[in-house]
């Protein structure tokens, strides 16, 4: 059992051993669920594609190349690594 205290803004410190075992990371959300007799229950969130959709655009984005260019670069590779 996992104890943590609630500060006097309403927030909790979810304990290591926990965020570890919900693979929970910072900026991931949870859901809390209330069932029955007072009881809430935790749980991940998970991603959907459009919450991760074009996080690789900030990457820089080389021109277009052809499989023959391709090739050859290759080619060229295993040449130099075989010489």
């Amino acid at each position: 059992m996992s104890l943590t205290t609630l500060t006097s803004k309403g927030q909790v410190t979810i304990p290591k051993n926990i965020r570890d075992t919900l693979q929970l990371y910072a900026g991931d959300k949870v859901e809390f669920i209330i069932r029955a007799e007072n009881e809430a229950v935790l749980r991940p969130v998970t991603k959907k594609v459009d919450d991760v959709f074009g996080k690789l655009s900030k990457y820089k984005k080389s021109a277009p190349v052809s499989i023959d260019e391709m090739n050859e670069a290759i080619k060229d590779k295993v040449r130099n690594k075989l010489s």
